[in-house]
């Protein structure tokens, strides 16, 4: 069942749980991560990127062909759309939410794009997220985990003047994998979710954040949470041992992969409560 963002993220925030939102890169991930969403009966997120696919009017076009005949409900998001060209291209490729990544920019500039990009996104009945502090890089962690974090203030003025359905917040997490050990700002996580009353907010950067951090950051209001590099490293680890069988069979290969994946992501369709929450129309 096809639905936007906006649609699972309110319920997430209505009845208190987080849902997961896996980047995918290929037909199998998408097909590993709509059958866990069926398999435990969540609803679920997927996360693209514009750079991810050489084609992707026809990536999105399968992603939702198969999220149409699932019985779980399924939102298709642009994943940082870093240009107006990008969230265009998310847009007419049939996403179903976008993200509107203008992070690195002055707050004024942020602003301004997001509107607009808003206006057009909801003229079509597209949700809209976007990024406000910025979440930088784990490898650059000492730096871009005590930078540029999201001023609760400024996020709920942002939210009144862009009118967006959900917010990505800086609270000390970063992208890809961490160099140091994260630490999450939970007093600014606390301000930001009484400034921004209803909106559902996002955590980029969960892999390798722990479990700890994360079902906390759950609890304490986090409705969405971004899963890359770690569900990827899980599939390479089951790769790792299938490899040490000199008589491997080589068509195993793509599942020994996809069961890694799945079975990360799995683990956190149950650590956020996300399990059991789908329904139906």
């Amino acid at each position: 069942m096809l639905v936007t963002m906006a649609e699972i993220m309110n319920r997430a925030r209505a009845e208190g749980y987080g849902v997961t939102a896996p980047n995918v890169q290929s037909e199998d991930t998408v097909r590993a991560v709509i059958k866990v969403a069926e398999d435990l009966n969540a609803p679920m997120i997927i996360d693209v990127n514009a750079f991810i696919h050489p084609d992707l009017p026809w990536f999105i076009q399968m992603i939702r062909e198969l999220s149409e005949l699932s019985p779980v409900p399924i939102a298709i998001n642009l994943d940082h759309g870093k240009t107006y060209e990008d969230v265009i291209l998310g847009i007419r490729s049939g996403c179903t939410s976008v993200m509107v990544d203008r992070s690195s920019l002055s707050y004024e500039e942020n602003l301004e794009q997001t509107k607009e990009i808003v206006k057009i996104a909801k003229a079509l009945g597209i949700s809209v997220e976007a990024e406000l502090g910025h979440v930088g890089m784990g490898a650059n962690y000492e730096v871009d985990g005590v930078s540029n974090l999201t001023e609760p203030d400024q996020a709920a003025k942002f939210i009144q003047e862009t009118g967006v359905d959900c917010l990505a917040v800086a609270i000390g997490t970063a992208h890809g994998r961490y160099k140091g050990t994260p630490h999450i700002d939970f007093e600014r996580l606390a301000q930001i979710v009484e400034a921004c009353g209803d909106t559902p907010l996002v955590l980029h950067g969960g892999s390798g954040t722990g479990d700890e951090n994360l079902a906390r950051a759950v609890r304490s209001g986090i409705q969405k949470v971004n899963l890359a590099t770690e569900l990827v490293v899980a599939g390479k680890e089951e790769l790792v041992e299938f490899f040490k069988d000199p008589n491997f069979d080589k068509w195993k290969l793509m599942p020994t992969f996809i069961k890694g994946y799945s079975d990360r992501l799995a683990h956190y369709v149950k650590l956020f409560g996300q399990d059991g929450k789908a329904w139906t129309r």
